[in-house]
């Protein structure tokens, strides 16, 4: 540890506002060398900015900047771009992967810090035409993954990858970094399994004895207690409490981030009720001799039922296929095999045809799939429904001209915003200004505003608070009563499909392994999940 007067890190008197809007107010955070702290708060509490503040976020500066001092070993800092801060030994692994798809393990690990050798024409010409140093980069490479302690292979590409090795790979190139004093690491656990996730935890606690100070942000509380020196609770932009990991519990934690009381899942009343009516219910989607071809997942030959509605769960380990499902319906990724709706055919990879019989799909890939980041949340929300069913449009000269409908527009936007409780500014707000779980509940609004006939849902919770878990999940779940709309929910969290779902279906090598009641075992489940794993 430092001297005890000179933490590794300080921020004082932190204040940042985007365009009126107050956001952080007057946060003042410590960290120590070789401490961890977990930074938790609901979607929207703050968390990110404050990083991307540490971080020299070049959004930040754009925005005019903000008010407070960063002090690294008691020295002020003033980054002006994430150089700056990656110069000064910090480090950020963010929600969202920055990895090259074509390159391998080693050479995203290695960009731009790649180990050169001289040449005979570098020699004469200069350093210039040195070349990569092949050897040298996979020894560099291989020692961070070593630091990490997972099973990666350098020499594979990144868009063969499963998802949690992705991670792993945004994570062993920071610890490539020999300077590197300060981690921040952001929803690292979302995307990976249990097992990894625990690998992981296990490096965290590595990289600590190492000297290495680690921000960890996760909505998963019990790896916060786990793995953290102490807890820090953002909530509406102010740092509610900083308490020592051990002096808590997960139940405190949640009432300081949310300051009210949490619905885990329906009644048993109401679990019972659906129960006995999707028995009654008749197929009304076919899946038979599925495969499809998506980088990281095995779907080799799903047969599936699934009752009119009903919300059917898919779960499964990792790459065994669960993702690629709806992706592969979609029309994503080439896909082969037969679906049937209500008795009619729909044509593969072909994503028009679905949307024209009535799917809508919230992908897994909130930013790379589902959302117009640079546009509005009105546009977001409205234009796939405008695009496919002509809604929000008036016409004029009986028909010959079609204009958007904007009163109508903001309408369902703030209709939406209202029940998601989406955090915003206004209905105009950017989607890429919002945090991870209010893009989320955007993307949600966006399917719901198309009313489907059936609803595929990946991941739907994916890095959201708790908080915003319980909200959106009951969302799904009224959307699914009140309207009787089926839903084919993909979830990594099986007691969130144990929840929210009227059977699960797990996928294990490619194939459906067995179907059960929600209300099957935690164990039943699990040995599902096992039982045909590659």
């Amino acid at each position: 540890m430092n001297d005890e007067k000179t933490p590794l890190l300080q921020m004082l008197g932190i204040k940042k506002s985007f365009f009126g809007n107050q956001v952080l107010t007057d946060i003042n955070l410590t960290l120590d060398e070789g401490e961890v702290i977990g930074l938790v708060g609901e979607n929207g509490a703050g968390k990110s900015t404050l990083m991307h503040i540490l971080f020299g976020a070049t959004m930040i500066q754009e925005t005019g900047g903000y008010e407070g001092q960063v002090l690294l070993n008691g020295e002020q800092m003033h980054f002006t771009s994430p150089f700056d801060a990656i110069e000064a030994g910090i480090g950020m692994v963010h929600q969202e992967f920055s990895l090259i798809p074509g390159f391998t393990t080693t050479e995203n690990i290695l960009l731009n810090r790649e180990p050169t050798k001289k040449t005979l024409v570098s020699d004469i010409f200069g350093d210039r035409l040195n070349t990569c140093n092949r050897p040298g980069m996979e020894e560099s490479a291989e020692e961070a993954i070593s630091l990490l302690g997972v099973d990666l292979d350098h020499k594979m590409l990144i868009n063969e990858m499963p998802v949690g090795h992705k991670q792993f790979t945004e994570i062993a190139r920071e610890l490539s970094k020999k300077q590197l004093k300060l981690l921040i690491l952001d929803e690292p656990t979302a995307v990976l399994t249990e097992k990894e996730a625990e690998a992981l935890l296990e490096s965290i606690r590595g990289m600590a004895s190492r000297g290495i100070s680690v921000i960890f942000i996760t909505h998963r509380l019990q790896e916060i207690l786990s793995v953290c020196d102490r807890v820090v609770v953002m909530r509406d932009g102010f740092i509610v409490n900083d308490v020592p990991a051990k002096e808590t519990n997960v139940s405190e934690i949640t009432h300081w981030m949310i300051g009210r009381e949490v619905k885990h899942s329906a009644s048993p009343s109401v679990r019972e009720e659906k129960k006995q009516i999707s028995e009654h219910k008749k197929p009304i989607l076919r899946i038979e001799k599925l495969w499809v071809d998506m980088p990281g997942e095995i779907v080799r030959n799903v047969n599936l039922e699934v009752m009119e509605g009903e919300i059917l769960g898919i779960g499964g380990l990792a790459g065994q296929g669960k993702l690629g499902i709806p992706n592969g319906i979609m029309g994503l990724y080439q896909a082969g095999g037969k679906v049937t709706f209500e008795g009619k055919q729909i044509p593969l990879n072909s994503p028009r045809s679905c949307l024209d019989a009535s799917f809508a799909f919230v992908s897994e890939d909130r930013r790379g799939v589902g959302l117009l980041l640079d546009e509005s949340l009105e546009w977001n929300i409205a234009f796939p429904a405008m695009q496919v069913q002509n809604k929000f449009l008036r016409s004029y000269l009986g028909g010959l001209i079609k204009w958007r409908d904007e009163k109508a527009i903001q309408e369902v936007t703030n209709q939406y915003i209202e029940e998601l409780a989406i955090r915003c500014t206004s209905s105009r707000q950017k989607a890429k200004e919002l945090s991870g779980g209010n893009q989320q509940k955007v993307c949600l609004a966006k399917a719901f505003a198309l009313h489907p006939r059936l609803l595929f849902v990946s991941e739907p919770t994916r890095g959201i608070d708790v908080g915003a878990k319980a909200l959106v999940l009951e969302a799904l779940k009224r959307f699914n009563r009140e309207n009787g709309i089926t839903i084919v929910m993909v979830s990594s969290e099986l007691e969130e499909l144990r929840q929210s779902c009227d059977r699960i279906a797990m996928i294990s090598g490619g194939k459906v392994a067995g179907i059960l009641p929600a209300s099957a075992s935690t164990e039943e489940l699990g040995t599902l999940m096992l039982s045909q794993v590659r």
